[in-house]
């Protein structure tokens, strides 16, 4: 596939600031969800959970994600997509005001599950509105941008969640994450303006009759399917790569803030440049070759014994490096799928699909992970060799897709062509 190096398109001063703000919302999403990993083994050992009752916990957020939205895919193009997203920013951040009052294990549940339920329509919120407001040549590097996310909690949002925790409880993090919130809040009413344009581009449906309509769509079967395989894959490992880490590598509580600091610095580097050379040399090129850097460090990391802190940074930073340039890539090509009337319809199932199989994901890496008396975790490398084994069949899936993205693209630009001349 031949290099795009002369037509780079330029953001305009406003599509910086939604990227930004975007990413912020992100960055809150995340960081959420992110913090059950390193809070596991205190979680786990505080509230005397079993593996399974913290694969629970942990499913819980992502099954409710993916209900409410499949629920929201009919209305996510009846509104201003502005609305949409302050109102489930709303929700989110009540849902994790219930998390960081809660003092038994129920009442942590119900609030994972509110969480879960707003959480599901934000994500599917923000790619409409990527999607709306920019053009495919340059998703790659927005998207490589909000992704960032993944980046900044684990540089700072991870490390001082952590530092909380060890000063005060397991609630801290989950309030710093309450006030977080409520600033953003106050900046995306303020900064973005109504997203509309979708609203004159579609004819009046009723909502369950659209979300039926997107659902029946065979074009979008082969993008849904991948999606759900990817979720599975991704997040198979990480409820448990804390405890495993702690209790099989030798990781302390107290060393787990450097190593999300170090890893998040790395990331924050690179996760621009994959979006750039998804950009410039292709999106599936490039997610091809983070899913084989992704099935390599996989391999070293869960079979990991007792090493010196420095590789266990180095393993897990490469790691995550493989896992982003499978996210932004295929991310930027979910994002020509859709048409424009069905965008919000379609990332609402995607992000509901996507939550629901990284809730799968869970329930199956409790099944499959056992813990002894000392804490030691077994079968984490099972969990390994199955995440390898659906990352092959999603490249396969992802070949079929970005062959079908690029000919609808062609078709378009044709068509322009036509129309000029």
């Amino acid at each position: 596939m031949s290099a795009k190096t002369t037509t780079i398109n330029r953001f305009t001063s406003y599509q910086k600031i939604v990227i930004v703000l975007l990413a912020v919302v992100q960055f809150t999403i995340v960081l959420d969800f992110m913090v059950m990993a390193p809070l596991g083994d205190l979680l786990m050992k505080s509230m005397h959970l079993t593996a399974a009752q913290f694969a629970s916990a942990v499913s819980a957020y992502a099954f409710s994600a993916g209900v409410s939205g499949i629920l929201a895919a009919g209305f996510a193009d009846k509104y201003d997509r502005k609305k949409l997203l302050i109102v489930f920013y709303v929700g989110f951040s009540a849902g994790t005001a219930v998390c960081a009052t809660a003092t038994t294990f129920p009442v942590l549940l119900v609030g994972r599950i509110v969480t879960g339920l707003f959480s599901g329509v934000l994500g599917a919120s923000a790619m409409a509105i990527i999607a709306d407001l920019f053009s495919f040549d340059q998703r790659g590097r927005v998207i490589g941008f909000t992704q960032m996310s993944f980046a900044v909690s684990q540089v700072a949002g991870i490390p001082i969640g952590i530092y909380l925790a060890n000063q005060f409880n397991w609630h801290a993090p989950f309030a710093m994450i309450v006030v977080f919130s409520l600033l953003t809040l106050a900046f995306t009413i303020y900064f973005l303006k109504p997203v509309t344009r979708h609203l004159g581009q579609r004819e009046k449906q009723n909502p369950l009759a659209h979300l039926q309509k997107t659902l029946n769509n065979r074009i979008y079967r082969l993008p849904f399917l991948a999606t759900a395989l990817l979720s599975i894959g991704g997040f198979m490992l990480m409820p448990f790569s804390t405890p495993f880490m702690i209790n099989n590598v030798g990781v302390s509580q107290t060393q787990l803030p450097l190593i999300y600091v170090i890893m998040g610095t790395c990331t924050m580097v690179t996760l621009p440049m994959i979006g750039k050379l998804s950009d410039r040399y292709g999106k599936f090129a490039t997610f091809i070759a983070g899913t084989i850097l992704a099935m390599i460090m996989v391999v070293v990391f869960t079979n990991l014994n007792r090493v010196p802190l420095p590789a266990v940074i180095v393993i897990s930073a490469l790691m995550f490096a493989g896992v982003m340039s499978r996210i932004i890539p295929s991310t930027a090509l979910m994002t020509a799928v859709p048409a424009k009337d069905d965008r919000g319809a379609f990332m609402s199932i995607t992000s509901s699909l996507q939550q629901i199989a990284g809730g799968v994901a869970a329930v199956i890496a409790g099944w499959v992970i056992f813990q002894e008396h000392d804490g030691k975790l077994l079968h984490f490398n099972i969990l390994g060799y199955l995440c390898i084994s659906i990352m092959v069949v999603c490249g396969f899936l992802m070949y079929f897709i970005n062959k079908r993205v690029l000919g609808k693209i062609h078709y378009q630009q044709t068509e322009k062509i036509e129309l000029v001349a």
